[in-house]
């Protein structure tokens, strides 16, 4: 359940590409639990009310066992409550602004804040010596959040917010925006814009003259996707903060970025948000067969502390709170519309949906398997 058409489609169906291709591999390795796999795929254009009512007719009339769905906040709020009055479950690939703990949601591979702002902004203060962040982002729950947590680290860092402004999803007249963050004062800006809007904000700096190497822009949502959708040359020498980039050097990565070449196409790309799909996908799969049993309840008892070599590298399901433990990274986006990866940490960072309230690895706030709140 991903959108074909509207203002996400720019990245949502390279996601809908991706968890077909993994549905293929597993079929050809004979299926899970001897069963082949059949896709039920609908479109919800990009419309929240439309993907609950997906939603509901994939769960009541369909009777899926699973639903690869959702790249927006706003379409997993749609879906949540219809997933968990019927007992159903959404594994769910994008990163996000956490605050949310579902025993109906598998949060395979998907970033909480924690994973792409504490080294990210850091790394901005630390390397670059920037000091004034320009926050701006498309207008709901996401980028709102991000904000939120962004804020809290910055003032831990002595790093000062100048700005925190937003246009609605979609939005294609950035004009004014830009001129707003050219007279803020800002020595950096921070995007958690979504969408196609990401076209046009990119395409807006550079016509109003900004150069990434005097005002650096660092997203966290940007994908080689979108940079390929706007050109690169608008992109160049820009930041983005993800798990995942095409040129992650893992021997699983060369794999499955030759696998998707060869499905989709050889001039298409490979990005965080369809590599999501690819572990959330592989994760259920890996879980039913440890479950013996398809039940949305028998997967998520099953799938706290499993490990998946996925193409970013090693990746465990959380027991505790059915997210993922990720590596963050930073990559710089270079003349061919690819990022190389100038920082990433050692090792998988543990995932902190609640590290806006407080929450740290010693001290949880979701304390059983999927617990509600």
């Amino acid at each position: 359940m991903y959108s074909l058409t509207g203002t996400t489609a720019i990245v949502e169906k390279s996601m809908n590409q991706c968890a077909q291709m993994a549905i293929a591999e597993i079929n050809a390795r004979g299926g899970v639990l001897g069963r082949q796999l059949r896709a039920i795929i609908e479109d919800p254009a990009s419309e929240p009310r439309i993907y609950s009512e997906k939603a509901r007719k994939l769960t009541i009339e369909d009777q899926v066992p699973v639903i690869f769905g959702c790249y927006t906040t706003a379409s997993r709020k749609a879906v949540l409550p219809v997933v968990e009055r019927r007992k159903g479950l959404l594994v769910w690939p994008t990163w996000y602004e956490g605050e949310e703990c579902s025993k109906n949601v598998l949060y395979a591979g998907s970033a909480v804040p924690n994973q792409q702002l504490e080294n990210s902004l850091p790394w901005l203060k630390k390397s670059l010596g920037k000091n004034k962040v320009f926050i701006v982002g498309s207008d709901y729950a996401f980028p709102r959040g991000m904000a939120k947590t962004s804020k809290t680290i910055c003032e831990r860092i002595g790093m000062e917010v100048v700005g925190d402004e937003y246009l609605p999803l979609g939005h294609t007249e950035w004009a004014s925006m830009v001129s707003k963050i050219g007279s803020s004062g800002a020595d950096v800006i921070f995007s958690n814009v979504v969408g196609d809007s990401i076209v046009a904000f990119y395409r807006e700096l550079r016509n109003q003259g900004y150069d990434f190497d005097k005002l650096p822009l660092c997203s966290s949502t940007t994908t080689e996707v979108e940079i390929k959708a706007m050109g690169p040359e608008y992109a160049l020498g820009s930041y983005v903060s993800l798990p995942y980039f095409q040129t992650v050097d893992t021997p699983q990565n060369k794999v499955f970025v030759e696998a998707f070449k060869a499905y989709a196409g050889a001039d298409a790309v490979t990005h965080a948000a369809m590599e999501a799909v690819y572990i959330g996908v592989n994760m259920w799969a890996m879980a039913a067969e440890k479950a013996g049993d398809l039940a949305p309840e028998a997967i998520v008892a099953s799938v706290g502390g499993l490990s998946f070599d996925a193409p970013q590298g090693k990746v465990t399901v959380d027991p505790d709170n059915l997210h993922s433990y990720l590596t963050p990274r930073i990559g710089k986006t270079r003349a061919d519309g690819l990022l190389d990866v100038v920082d990433q940490y050692a090792e998988p960072l543990v995932p902190l949906p609640y590290s806006s309230v407080g929450e740290t690895a010693e001290k949880r706030v979701c304390a059983t398997s999927g617990a509600t709140l």
